[in-house]
């Protein structure tokens, strides 16, 4: 298996993980009651409605450091259609993760229970739907804007200390957010590989019932 094939396989896998990620973001708001992702053409399986260009080179500089990391176009939402604001806006925001977590479990269980039955390219394939898809999962809980962690966090904070969170995220989120990631390995280390690390190695015994 060469350096390449392997890039190009993780490079297909976070495509397709970020796109469900997105569709779920867009169908859940809808079903809230706000139709703004639909007029937008955001309902849909096609990749190129859901890549963001920042989101898209991230992929490509995380999948060649080992962790496989991206995001796409935010979904637009208007929260104000939302049948019940607050709520919604938290529900909408899970949705993204949870469908990650979704396709990571669906693959563990064909690790689970035909791995030994796949070749080492099958293999490895369904193992990054899993991989990618935990660190995808947890990497969007992290509550920095504009992550749906910080929309989580928004909604589960008392309305006072949510728009004083929103306006600090707003002001300084991105920022905070690319210290993350760039930061680290300037000194020979990776904050994000050391957040990520612990949950998605546990989550990943639990779904496929094998140590990482």
């Amino acid at each position: 298996m060469g350096d390449i094939q392997e890039i190009l396989i993780m490079l297909f896998v976070l495509v397709i993980s970020l796109t469900v990620h997105e569709l779920a973001h867009a169908k859940s708001a809808e079903m809230a009651g706000d139709d703004t992702a639909r007029r937008a053409g955001r309902i849909t399986l096609n990749p190129l409605a859901h890549l963001d260009p920042l989101g898209s080179l991230m992929m490509v500089l995380t999948v060649i450091g080992g962790i496989g990391i991206g995001w796409a176009k935010p979904v637009p939402v208007n929260p104000y259609r939302f049948r019940n604001p607050r709520w919604d806006n938290l529900k909408v925001s899970l949705w993204g993760p949870l469908s990650n977590l979704l396709l990571a479990f669906f693959f563990a269980q064909i690790i689970r229970f035909y791995g030994n039955h796949l070749g080492n390219v099958d293999y490895l394939f369904v193992g990054y739907f899993v991989i990618i898809n935990i660190g995808l999962a947890v990497f969007n809980l992290i509550p920095i804007a504009p992550l749906d962690g910080s929309h989580i966090m928004s909604s589960l904070l008392p309305l006072e200390q949510a728009r004083r969170y929103e306006l600090f995220m707003a002001q300084y989120g991105g920022i905070i957010l690319l210290a993350l990631v760039f930061m680290g390995p300037m000194f020979g280390f990776s904050i994000l590989r050391m957040i990520l690390g612990p949950p998605r190695t546990l989550l990943f015994k639990l779904f496929t019932g094998i140590p990482w």
